[in-house]
């Protein structure tokens, strides 16, 4: 629900530069109806997507024809959002006679904290958003292996369902985040799920019904108070940590690995930043994460995969198309020159 576009600029061996990274939210437009409907969505996407682009230009000082390459999302995710940005890109690489690079939207997520940092393969990723949440091992480029998920709700879509229940506004994890901020961690007690199970799976079906029992509970002395809402708050937001946490430090020690990076929506989440880089500091790992502007959906971790994927010699065809469900897993390492 974001129309992005952003223009970078290699740089050497250092990350590269971003000229422009410019994302139009379509939060108003969704949020009367809790979440995305893909028919705005995709409307949205048609009447931006030019003005977008014109805006990137202009603040990148980059003429249109001087730029070497185009990158798109091409999965997972909406097949009616996705073909928007994909076929505007593609008539942009037909036009210019410019290579394409069709781009995985996680893997775009997986490499963004390399914006900031020189990160050596390998490493763990926690990939937490509204729609993934996932560990994987990253041994390189198209190098990954899936080594637990979530088995309902994804992690951004727990907290957006909590944020209903406390009557916030969506996108839910900012707003549940900042109110629990002011909640009272010591009234409410939530379960930690399956941390007592092993492996690295995730649940968060049993955390987002245990909140709704609880504000009914609350509800049953009259209205849900502003001191209510903030506790619940707070309570939610903590099991979250504590779990991810646990697994965190589960998932390092099986893997025997001393890197851990956090990518996607709710690895913006300041207190599971300060919980993990705390705790698993302690014993001696690092924790890596996206600059903020960057870890919700945007166009500079697109350009970024694309880059590496065009510096390694790949391109895509005028036949290729968008693919509303593409695992990481399914990629490949770019082949030897």
């Amino acid at each position: 629900d974001e129309t992005a576009v952003s223009i970078i600029q290699d740089n050497g061996t250092k990350p590269p530069k971003i000229l422009a990274n410019i994302v139009s939210s379509q939060e108003e437009v969704h949020k009367k109806f809790g979440g995305v409907v893909p028919e705005l969505a995709a409307r949205s996407h048609l009447e931006k997507i030019e003005i977008i682009t014109k805006k990137a230009l202009i603040k990148s000082k980059v003429k249109l024809e001087d730029v070497d390459a185009i990158s798109a999302t091409a999965g997972p995710g909406l097949i009616v959002c996705l073909s928007v940005g994909f076929n505007f890109a593609k008539s942009l690489s037909l036009t210019l006679k410019k290579p394409l690079i069709a781009v995985n939207h996680l893997e775009g997520h997986a490499l963004s904290p390399m914006f900031q940092n020189h990160i050596k393969y390998p490493y763990l990723l926690l990939l937490i958003s509204g729609g993934h949440s996932q560990y994987l091992i990253v041994n390189g480029l198209g190098k990954y292996k899936r080594i637990g998920t979530t088995i309902d709700d994804a992690l951004g879509e727990a907290f957006d369902k909590t944020a209903k229940m406390l009557g916030l506004p969506y996108p839910g994890g900012p707003h549940v985040a900042k109110l629990a901020e002011q909640g009272d961690p010591a009234r409410f007690d939530f379960p930690r799920p399956m941390v007592k199970q092993g492996g690295l799976d995730f649940s968060f079906s049993g955390l987002k019904t245990h909140t709704l029992t609880t504000v009914r509970a609350c509800e049953a002395g009259g209205m849900l108070s502003d001191t209510d809402k903030a506790d619940i708050a707070r309570a939610f937001e903590t099991a979250v940590v504590d779990t991810l946490v646990i697994k965190c430090r589960r998932a390092l020690k099986q893997e025997n690995l001393r890197r851990l990076v956090m990518a996607g929506g709710v690895s913006a989440n300041v207190r599971l930043r300060a919980a993990l880089e705390t705790k698993l500091g302690k014993e001696g790992a690092q924790v890596f994460y996206p600059a903020p502007k960057l870890c919700t959906d945007n166009g500079a971790m697109i350009a970024y995969a694309g880059a590496l994927r065009l510096a390694a010699g790949e391109a895509d065809g005028s036949d290729a198309e968008v693919r509303p469900r593409w695992s990481m897993t399914e990629l490949r390492a770019p082949k030897a020159k």
